[in-house]
């Protein structure tokens, strides 16, 4: 079962690549990104697309070029995330046969993005969006436009914001962040899962 849920593991190391991506397959997170400002980004999803790529869509977040995408690719990587909307990454993107999750904020970015390819909108900071905003923008999107919210959507609000009509969230430290341990990384990952399908069921 492939969860809605992106695991943003900012600042993760190349030693840990392939231990907790199995960790958080096994606590049922599938979609995992490394964002390109953590150490050695791309030699960890090299590392995670060998050992795991089979069983998890794996990529790369924080991609802000054309090159970074190309890169991305190079190792492995099948998902690029990005903060921003650039037509090109997207359009380099769709090329390679990735698939783009843009960062987007107003109806403008998220028409534009669609427009141009990506196959689902990352609404970032969501916190500033709040679930109010989601669901009046929903209203015109497209029913099936991809919206996952990120940065301050959590297992204490995934309940509010699909009901406002967000399909899926980003997770970053809620989820990891350096120097955690494996094992409390795939507790707080099962953690997530369960409030997660709580609040689809």
């Amino acid at each position: 079962m492939t969860r809605n849920l992106i695991a943003i593991l900012r600042g993760i190391t190349p030693d840990e690549a392939a231990p907790l991506t199995a960790a958080l397959i096994e606590a049922g997170i599938t979609l995992i990104e490394v964002p390109l400002n953590s150490p050695d980004p791309l030699d960890s999803i090299g590392r995670m697309v060998a050992s795991h790529g089979k069983d998890a869509l794996i990529g790369a977040g924080t991609v802000l070029t054309a090159a970074e995408v190309a890169a991305v690719a190079g190792v492995g990587g099948r998902l690029v995330v990005s903060p921003n909307m650039d037509p090109e990454v997207i359009a380099v993107t769709k090329d390679r046969g990735l698939q783009s999750w843009p960062g987007v904020f107003t109806p403008t970015e998220c028409f534009a993005a669609l427009r141009h390819g990506a196959d689902g909108l990352k609404i970032f900071p969501a916190t500033l969006m709040g679930p109010e905003g989601l669901k009046a923008m929903r209203a015109v999107l497209p029913k099936a436009a991809q919206v996952y919210a990120v940065g301050g959507a959590g297992p204490e609000n995934f309940g509010q914001w699909i009901a406002a009509g967000a399909d899926g969230f980003g997770i970053g430290t809620a989820l990891y962040k350096p120097g955690r341990s494996i094992a409390d990384t795939a507790a707080r990952a099962r953690d997530i899962v369960a409030a997660y399908d709580a609040a689809r069921a």
